[in-house]
């Protein structure tokens, strides 16, 4: 069934999968005719800190944000540092540890461009957009398409409210996102092969969801660098790569965007996305989930990532299949 009688943070524990088995899954990818393949596998090797002094952050002063009791976890919030130092950003690289590289990113000022089909395009300082959003905390799980995931304290505001700022035309039915591009900074942005920047999209009805969430900061606090501040999404029923970071475009359209994953892989990582523990990716399955920072532990992985009662009704019409990888 699509949806579950039993509440969405429901998950039996009762799942293992050897963590040494999950991660030699990736050294198996080699040779550069396999590079669209498996730009979405990661290795583990450290980079030079490319750190300074940290910047100070003016919205420091609107955190932590009251937590919003309607987004519950079943499972422990993952640990902060395990969290901010495990980061998928291919604009600073393919490894997880970026954290230090990702620190050369200057994030003020910042301005976030509305575009596209909107009664009047327009575009707002982040200082400015964060003193008009309602800041909330949320807890969600987040998945990534590699079969890890997390649990998360994140504060932003709900999509929904940019677009009460933004006001669309009724003829818009998508609305696309794109990062920023600083090729001399971001070292990942030099690489010819990728369709920089950084583009993703949901669909009008995806992004007035209640779930759908922009995210400021995290444990409390403004959004460090490499998690993709000053502003990035979270879309928790999906996988991890549509959450697009350092957003400094908003455009609403009536054409589905062409994604970055898309380009790169587009039978492995299609515009749905949605998390489905039935429809194995074609190179692995995605029966079951890693949680990081518990030392290996695995878990059956659920429909919609547990979101099902939320979303499922904005796929009715569509087939399983087809939310995935196409």
């Amino acid at each position: 069934m699509l949806i579950r009688s039993r509440p969405g943070w429901f998950l039996p524990e009762n799942a293992a999968t050897p963590e040494e088995a999950f991660f030699n899954r990736r050294n198996l990818i080699k040779g550069a005719g396999a590079i669209a393949a498996s730009v979405a596998l990661a290795s583990c090797d450290s980079r030079t800190a490319k750190a300074g002094k940290p910047e100070p952050d003016p919205s420091a002063k609107y955190y932590p944000a009251k937590r919003n009791a309607a987004f519950k976890l079943d499972r422990a919030i993952s640990p902060e540092k395990t969290v901010e130092t495990y980061n998928n950003y291919y604009e600073f690289g393919q490894q997880k540890q970026i954290y230090n590289d990702a620190q050369a990113l200057p994030i003020r000022p910042w301005s976030v461009s509305i575009e596209g089909m909107v009664e009047k395009p327009f575009t707002i300082a982040i200082d400015d957009l964060i003193k008009k959003m309602p800041l909330e905390e949320r807890l969600y799980r987040h998945r990534c398409v590699e079969t890890w995931a997390m649990a998360v304290p994140w504060t932003g505001f709900a999509f929904r409210k940019l677009i009460d700022l933004a006001k669309p035309l009724s003829s818009a039915t998508f609305v696309e996102m794109q990062t920023f591009m600083k090729p001399d900074i971001a070292d990942g942005q030099r690489q010819p092969w990728y369709p920089w920047p950084y583009t993703e999209g949901l669909t009008m009805a995806e992004a007035m969801n209640d779930l759908a969430f922009l995210v400021t900061g995290v444990y409390g606090k403004p959004l460090p660098k490499q998690m993709g501040a000053p502003l990035r999404l979270a879309t928790p029923w999906k996988y991890g790569f549509k959450s697009v970071k350092a957003i400094v475009r908003f455009k609403f359209q009536n054409t589905q965007p062409h994604t970055y994953w898309q380009t790169v892989g587009p039978n492995e990582y299609g515009f749905w996305a949605n998390v489905n523990p039935d429809v194995p990716h074609p190179r692995w399955s995605q029966a079951t989930e890693e949680l990081i920072g518990t030392g290996g532990q695995s878990v059956p992985t659920k429909i919609f990532n547990g979101y099902g009662e939320q979303v499922a009704g904005l796929y009715k019409d569509m087939k399983l299949g087809d939310l995935l990888y196409r």
